[in-house]
């Protein structure tokens, strides 16, 4: 067994070029140079092609570009058998924000305070300027919002086999809340002329169903989107009514659409030179992708006593054992 108290580290940073396996063939070097433990950078899943790993995405895997939880077992009965230990640099308030690839920044934007990842995210709600209902600044924009509007930049599209909507900017996904599914649907089918066909028809039903402010709950939204992707001939009549959000010109109406649609979130699209003055989120540094947590230590530290390779706690059950240093520059 290695010493509890590392006597000599050795640090590793892992990137897509630099994995679990290429780890593994170095540790008989580092027995020769005495080292008692490897100390490793990030390892979680992160943004694709991170060149650090501290833009963690998803804490529940490993990063599949370093190989996944199969090369990292290989890692551990390597160190096993030279008897070193693992470091890892857990820096657990920080999370990349953005784009598509977090699902818990994309909860948060879709349901806001009412998504359960809401209180992992240090968000000011209530100082959105503009945005009397409360939101989270999301500076993305290359020009101004009313030139990216107009320049039919932001997209409302469709995913069929989720049953949900998103605007799209580029990259990066905006979830819609689903209480403005209703409108989008009814505005959609009047656009689709399909009121009295069969596909029309349900859509509308389905729409009138939930209809209001507070429909549907959270916790039945699974169930309300499977129902929105099962209704026969949808994905055809969504994709045609789309039109009623997509700006062009000669048609301010798709215009007008998109904007009121956009105005009903829980987040405000800005040009991104906006983020040094208006974001009301906490961020790493000068990186507005990289978002600091304050409420989120405890919970991922928690979940991190147990080795997700093996799914047994790390200080019995894996071969080697896992030393967590868990910074938190928030």
């Amino acid at each position: 067994m290695p010493p509890s108290i590392p006597l000599a580290t050795y640090r590793l940073q892992f990137t897509p070029q630099f994995g679990f396996d290429q780890a593994a063939a170095l540790v008989p070097y580092l027995k020769t140079l005495g080292i008692s433990h490897l100390y490793a950078s990030p390892f979680l899943k992160a943004r694709s092609g991170s060149s650090h790993g501290y833009d963690v995405v998803d804490h529940n895997s490993f990063n599949p570009e370093l190989g996944g939880a199969d090369a990292f077992r290989r890692l551990c009965a390597a160190l096993q058998r030279a008897d070193i230990g693992l470091i890892l640099d857990f820096v657990s308030n920080h999370m990349g924000v953005h784009y598509a690839d977090n699902p818990w920044w994309l909860d948060v934007l879709e349901w806001g305070p009412k998504s359960p990842w809401a209180a992992s995210f240090d968000i000011d709600w209530q100082t959105l300027p503009a945005h009397p209902r409360g939101g989270v600044l999301i500076p993305v924009l290359a020009r101004s919002y009313g030139e990216a509007l107009e320049g039919g930049e932001i997209e409302l599209r469709y995913d069929a086999a989720e049953g949900s909507f998103s605007a799209w900017y580029f990259e990066h996904r905006l979830p819609i809340a689903p209480n403005r599914y209703s409108e989008i649907l009814q505005k959609i089918v009047a656009e689709a002329g399909v009121g009295e066909e069969p596909a029309g028809r349900k859509l509308l039903q389905w729409a009138e169903r939930y209809r209001g402010p507070h429909n549907p709950p959270r916790q039945t939204a699974p169930v309300f989107k499977a129902e929105l992707a099962s209704i026969a001939g949808s994905k055809e009549v969504v994709e045609r009514g789309l039109r009623a959000y997509r700006p062009a010109p000669g048609r301010p109406d798709a215009t007008l659409a998109l904007h009121h649609l956009l105005e009903r979130q829980h987040y405000r699209l800005a040009h991104w030179q906006l983020a040094g003055s208006e974001i009301n989120y906490r961020r790493f540094f000068s990186h507005a992708t990289t978002h600091p947590r304050s409420m989120l230590l405890y919970s991922v530290s928690s979940r991190m006593g147990r080795c997700m390779a093996c799914a047994s706690t790390t200080s019995t059950g894996c071969a080697t054992r896992i030393s967590i240093f868990a910074g938190c520059n928030g």
